[in-house]
């Protein structure tokens, strides 16, 4: 058995398991194996039965690894809302669910990361290409692909923190021999390499749209609770239309301050329905499997 074998085995004994697990174990048997065998001495099929005798063969790394993700699963598990009190009480309990409000925050942020992802595409893909026949464009598409990478890595550990599904805490796998063009060669028809750079694009549209409608709902949300408080002090008319003035009665003022805090509630849910709807998204764009090989690896 060799370094190559030992990988097949241990996808193998991976089949149907998370692919965020799957690349992620695969990743640090690759590292543990190639630094072993990098200071190995004598006879290499000697030398790697007794790593694979230290470090497990697949099927017990592969064990260990499921075992380990029951864990994590748990942990990545949002708190069970009470629903003791029917439905009404599993609809208001969003209020009190964190994951709620971490799919908020996330659906804020995207505008700000949709932004820089896209301009990075933008700018450095067709430079690099463009500049490819004077050369240095092989070296700036070689450092783009490594920032995609490393993007890709990065917005799903914030995937993860924010919207609470499974992500790779490890890179994809790489070449570890040969030169550049190689390294270049195995990235361009890595297919995860591009479904990554597609999600960078698509994030700057898909984070305006998240962010307007947040915004929107919030607005809209925290008008309507402060508007009547708001009037009960003054005998201006805040509400305007048409040339007109509004006053809102006294006996009004609680019934639209309920509707804006069922406004919020809802806002909850939406954010919490949308962060949802992502996180399946960006799994499926940003996370290798390992069927879909390039160059014979991950």
């Amino acid at each position: 058995m060799n370094i190559d074998e030992y990988i097949i085995g241990l996808r193998s004994a991976l089949a149907g398991a998370d692919p965020a697990l799957v690349q992620d174990a695969v990743y640090d048997a690759e590292e543990y194996l190639h630094s072993e065998m990098a200071g190995c001495e004598g006879d290499a099929e000697t030398c790697f039965a007794g790593i694979v005798e230290r470090y497990g063969t697949p099927e017990e790394v592969a064990a260990a690894y499921l075992e380990t993700e029951v864990t994590v699963a748990r942990a990545l598990k949002a708190p069970v809302v009470s629903d003791t009190r029917g439905p009404l009480g599993r609809f208001f309990g969003v209020v009190t669910d964190p994951r709620a409000y971490a799919a908020l925050v996330y659906l804020l942020l995207s505008l700000v990361t949709g932004t820089v992802y896209f301009s990075l595409v933008v700018a450095l893909l067709p430079t690099s290409l463009g500049l490819i026949p004077v050369g240095v464009g092989l070296l700036l598409l070689l450092v783009f692909f490594a920032m995609v990478r490393a993007i890709s890595l990065a917005e799903g550990r914030v995937v993860e923190s924010l919207l609470g599904v499974r992500m790779p805490r490890r890179p994809r796998g790489t070449v570890r021999d040969g030169n550049l063009g190689d390294r270049i060669m195995y990235w361009f028809t890595d297919w995860r390499t591009w479904t990554s750079i597609l999600y960078m694009v698509l994030q700057f549209p898909l984070g305006l749209i998240y962010f307007t409608l947040v915004v929107m709902a919030l607005s809209l949300s925290a008008s309507a609770v402060a508007y009547p408080i708001v009037q009960l002090f003054t005998d201006y008319p805040l509400l305007q239309w048409g040339g007109y003035g509004y006053m809102l009665q006294p006996w009004a003022t609680p019934l639209v301050i309920a509707v804006g805090l069922l406004g919020f509630v809802l806002t909850l849910h939406l954010s919490r329905g949308v962060g949802w709807l992502h996180a399946a998204y960006a799994k499926a764009l940003l996370v290798g499997r390992y069927t879909d090989t390039a160059a014979g690896d991950q």
